[in-house]
């Protein structure tokens, strides 16, 4: 601030004795001068055009996603998130997974393993997409605002009760990736992760059929199957979760995250 000062104080002084009336007798017209006023009217709108182009451009092409192949209704709750995939009939809600010595996790609780993700960051239900699609997020809340957030996906979602947001990626490489809410949405703010796993399209078909779903376009199953489609679970509600099968996407059966990208969520949101 100071060397600003002494800039400022220099110019005048200088400005005070070069321009004063004894060295100008005479001074120079400029005021009235058309070839300034074209000039410095002319090369400011220039300027401007040459900016909007290129950013229209990036307008035009951020609110054109590119079509989707499949579609993911993220909800956010106090504290955990609901997935629903609606084009194929899976539901589930997604809580954070307890450490062993915590002293709130009940006992038929599953604690946390290294082979679930870090600490703060396992969930007990992992949302699961297909390698090499693009995946439309619809993002909403039920009762305060939260935020979706993936830095590895460089996705950060506003999620507000009664509105629906849409944002999209397209992940090529499988792994496990991890997020958290980045809204200050309550009291447990820290506690509601985001894990998800990226599986070759093979793995996520089976993944969908183990929860008794069914990919876009076939049949769902007859209400007589073996199958038995899969909803939010009112046991997880209530702190009574039981173990998570071993199927693709499921924390138990995941091999441990390795860190993809190193601006992955599971350091840059601890």
């Amino acid at each position: 601030m100071q060397n600003v000062l002494f800039v400022v104080l220099a110019l005048l002084l200088i400005a005070l004795v070069r321009y004063r009336r004894g060295a100008n007798p005479t001074p120079s017209r400029n005021s009235h001068n058309t070839t300034i006023e074209v000039i410095w009217t002319l090369v400011p709108v220039l300027i401007l055009v040459a900016i909007a182009i290129p950013s229209i451009r990036l307008l035009r092409h951020t609110y054109t996603p590119p079509p989707a192949d499949l579609t993911v209704k993220v909800t956010g709750h106090q504290w955990y998130w609901s997935y629903e995939y609606p084009d194929n009939g899976v539901s589930f809600d997604s809580y954070m997974l307890k450490e062993a010595n915590d002293p709130t996790r009940q006992a038929n609780q599953r604690a946390r393993t290294d082979a679930d993700g870090p600490p703060l960051l396992a969930a007990d239900e992992r949302m699961v997409l297909p390698a090499g699609k693009v995946v439309k997020f619809i993002v909403t809340a039920d009762d305060v605002i939260h935020s979706f957030a993936v830095p590895a996906f460089w996705i950060k979602q506003d999620a507000n009760p009664g509105q629906l947001h849409e944002t999209w990626a397209k992940v090529d490489r499988p792994g496990v990736y991890f997020g958290q809410c980045s809204e200050l949405c309550g009291a447990r703010h820290g506690f509601m992760p985001i894990a998800i796993e990226v599986v070759p399209p093979a793995q996520f078909a089976a993944w969908v059929a183990s929860k008794g779903g069914h990919m876009a376009g076939a049949a769902p199953p007859a209400p007589g199957s073996t199958a038995t489609p899969q909803t939010a679970n009112s046991d997880n509600a209530a702190g009574n979760a039981p173990p998570a099968p071993a199927t693709p996407g499921t924390a138990r059966a995941n091999p441990a995250p390795a860190p993809l990208n190193p601006n992955v969520a599971n350091r840059a949101n601890r």
